[in-house]
Parts: structure tokens; C-alpha cells; sequence
């Protein structure tokens, strides 16, 4: 039985997505960038709202940045917060979302006390070490493919998932469900709008937070090298509470491949729509480095990223003033002409003068980008050692979400 909060959610879900449709209609272009008619293509209306300036409000009163310069600086700067000023609503929050409590909606002090905590897990170090298991992980699933497959749930979605939970020391008997409530967990950052997929959600959540608890305690008596292991040390030492340790591993769980799934999966259609691009790539594996950036440049997992202004921040472009919500267009940033020539050409010889904003900005800069270029990169280049070609032989179906961009299915034959 649904409880009076879930059923508050729905309502909430279903009340968002009307008032955003009937703003789309009235000319809101934040509220068109979520709309179905520019779901595949968000660009065009990107560059409607550029050209009304650097800095648009809606006709919600929500302001959003789309030049990369105003996103950079206001991502750095002190004022602008996770979370509303005391007293705001957060209209951003939906009540199913698992990312609620940990550090990513966190503003200092908490933030960076249990940021600290977790940076040992994503240091230089610990990549050089994993290099070796990403890779064996990488040639065993390709090794699994045949000729024809669905690049998500065959390659594209099953190597971050293992990957992580090397990392968290999930075992294998629990890395196929672990994969599949992890899914069902991140589908909910976009509300949920009905009784069965709140009672979907509420199972995933209970059942990933019962192996976090008894894998808790399993390292709490027998530590390993593993992240939970540093997490329950750091919680025995009081840096942090028991409820931060979970909601810290149900972050990492989530942050730890929708990024890394969602570029592999953009990359595999941009591959596929620009055939070139893949022949380079195949005859310069070298360039894989190269490619991840520029896959994350042009379609960014990650679209769009929300703060708040806590007192009136001046831009370069315009001025935000205090508390109002604002939207970095993360999409737009990334294809700003004023930073990227020919910013709509998919190129990845492109030089590199200005880091793209896919993984966000100042003090909330993803911690966990350095494991999702090195998968990025090592599965580029042994997916252009070992496929000939990339083609769909169907139509490639969209996440219908408005903060992740990627797809739930790629089918292709290489």
C-alpha cells in the first residue's frame, strides 16, 4: 500500500510535468527543453534561448545560464548553493530521490567533510590500479557479443555496473541485481507518476539499502580495500553518522555509471551517424582519450545541473538575483560558439583550449570523473580494436528523462 507521501509525490510529478507543458506552450523555452517535441533534439531551442542572452529567465521565474563562461563562473562561485535559501522550496526535489541526504545536495561544511571521506576512492593511485581490471572487464564482455546485440544492456550498461561494484565490494552473486535497482532507482531522479512505479522504486531502495547494511557490517568486522571498508573505518571514527555512510553508497552506486553507461551509449549512435569518425578512431586507437571528451562534449550524460542564488550574483552576462532557482544548460555550454568552433560538429581531433562542463564545476566537480574517462577510454579503444563497423538495425529508443540524456536500447550489428 502506497503511503500518503508517495501518493504526494505522484501528485506532485504529475502537477511538474502539466505546469511545465502548459509554460511550453505559452513560449518558456526552459520549459520546452523539457517537452517531447525537442526530447531527441533539445539544440534548437538551446539556441533560441542563446540568442535571447547569456542569462534567460522563464515565465516561471527560473533563470538559466547557457554560455559556457557565465556556467563556469557561476559554478565556482560562493554564492550559489545546492540548496535554497532557508525557508525556499526546493521544486527541484522530487520524494523519490535516492541522491537525497548525500554530499552531491550538500553545501559546506557537510560537503566537503564527507567529500574527504570519499576522494581516496577516485585518487591517481587507485586508477593506475584499476586500469588492468577495467580492461580484463572490458575484453570479457566484448568477448560475450556476437555480431548483432543491444550495445546498452549488452556491453554499455554491464561494464560500469561490475566496475563499481569491484570497487564498493559488491559480490558477484548480487552485481546482476545490484544492476537492475540501480536502474530502477536512477529512473526516479525524474519523479514518478504512478502507483507502480513508486511500488517498483520502493522495493529496489529497500532491497539495495539491506545489501548495503549487511555488507556494512560485514566490513565492520572484517575491513578489505574496498570502499565500503574506507567508508565504515571513516564512520568508526566519527567523520561521519551511519545515515551519511548509506546514503554515500547509494550516490556512488548511482553516480558510479549513469555517466559512464550514458557516453558509451551516445557514442555508440554519434559513431554510427558519423561513420568517419569511427574510421579515424579505428585507424588511431590512440585518439580514444580524445573521443571521450568530445562524446562528452557533444551530448552530455548530465544536461542540465541546478543551484540556487543565496545573494545576487553578477555574471558577465547578466545578474541573478538572491534566491532564485537557476539552470545551468550544460547542453548549451558545451556547444557555445564563443568556446568550441563549429560547436555542432561531432569531431574528436577537436583541440582542446576549454575543459567541456559535463562534469560540472567548482567545489561540486564530479568526484568520480576520473573512473568514467578511463572506462570511457579503454572501451572506445577496444570497441575500435575488435568492431569493424558500428550500425543500428533499429531505432534507438531515448531515455524519457530530463536529467540524464541517453538511451535505454541501442541495437546494432558491428
Amino acid at each position: 500500500m502506497l503511503s500518503f507521501s508517495d501518493v504526494r509525490g505522484i501528485a506532485t510529478t504529475l502537477a511538474t510535468r502539466a505546469g511545465s507543458k502548459l509554460l511550453a506552450e505559452a513560449g518558456d523555452l526552459v520549459a520546452a527543453t523539457d517537452s517531447k517535441r525537442y526530447h531527441h533534439n533539445p539544440y534548437p531551442v538551446l539556441e533560441r534561448m542563446r540568442a535571447k542572452g547569456p542569462v534567460y529567465k522563464g515565465l516561471s521565474g527560473i533563470y538559466a545560464l547557457t554560455s559556457h563562461s557565465d556556467c563556469s563562473q557561476a559554478l565556482k562561485h560562493p554564492q550559489m548553493k545546492v540548496r535554497p535559501l532557508p525557508g525556499k522550496r526546493d521544486m527541484f526535489m522530487t520524494q523519490t530521490n535516492a541522491l537525497e541526504g548525500s554530499f552531491v545536495l550538500m553545501d559546506a561544511p557537510d560537503h566537503t567533510r564527507l567529500r574527504r571521506v570519499t576522494a581516496p576512492a577516485f585518487r591517481p593511485k587507485m586508477m593506475r590500479q584499476l586500469r588492468g581490471k577495467i580492461e580484463a572487464t572490458t575484453h570479457r564482455l566484448l568477448d560475450q557479443l556476437g555480431s548483432e546485440f543491444d550495445m546498452m544492456t549488452d556491453f554499455a550498461g554491464p561494464l560500469p555496473i561490475t566496475v563499481i561494484s569491484d570497487l564498493l565490494g559488491i559480490p558477484d552473486a548480487d552485481t546482476a541485481r545490484f544492476a537492475r535497482y540501480g536502474m530502477v532507482i536512477a529512473e526516479a531522479l525524474d519523479g514518478l507518476s504512478t502507483p507502480a512505479k513508486v511500488r517498483e522504486y520502493n522495493a529496489a531502495y529497500a532491497d539495495i539499502e539491506q545489501l548495503f547494511t549487511r555488507l556494512m557490517a560485514e566490513r565492520r568486522t572484517d575491513p578489505g580495500d574496498d570502499v565500503i571498508s574506507v567508508l565504515v573505518t571513516a564512520e568508526a571514527e566519527e567523520k561521519v553518522t551511519t545515515d551519511e555512510l548509506m546514503t554515500t553508497c547509494m550516490l556512488l552506486l548511482l553516480a558510479g555509471f549513469e555517466t559512464t553507461v550514458n557516453m558509451i551509449g551516445n557514442a555508440t549512435v554519434l559513431f554510427s551517424e558519423h561513420p568517419d569518425q569511427w574510421d579515424l578512431l579505428k585507424a588511431q586507437p590512440d585518439l580514444a582519450p580524445d573521443a571521450v571528451e568530445e562524446v562528452l562534449r557533444y551530448e552530455s550524460p548530465v544536461p542540465v545541473l541546478t543551484r540556487f542564488a543565496h545573494e545576487r550574483v553578477e555574471l558577465g552576462g547578466g545578474v541573478l538575483p538572491a534566491g532564485v532557482a537557476v539552470l545551468f544548460m550544460i547542453g548549451a555550454a558545451n556547444r557555445d560558439p564563443a568556446v568550441f568552433p563549429e560547436p555542432h560538429r561531432f569531431d574528436i581531433t577537436r583541440t582542446r583550449t576549454v575543459e567541456h562542463l559535463a562534469f560540472g564545476g567548482g567545489v561540486h566537480y564530479c568526484l568520480g570523473a576520473p573512473l568514467s574517462r578511463l572506462e570511457g577510454e579503454i572501451a572506445f579503444r577496444a570497441m575500435a580494436e575488435r568492431f569493424a563497423t558500428i550500425k543500428l538495425t533499429g531505432e534507438p529508443v531515448r531515455r524519457l528523462s530530463s536529467t540524464i540524456r541517453g538511451f535505454s536500447t541501442i541495437p546494432v550489428r558491428v
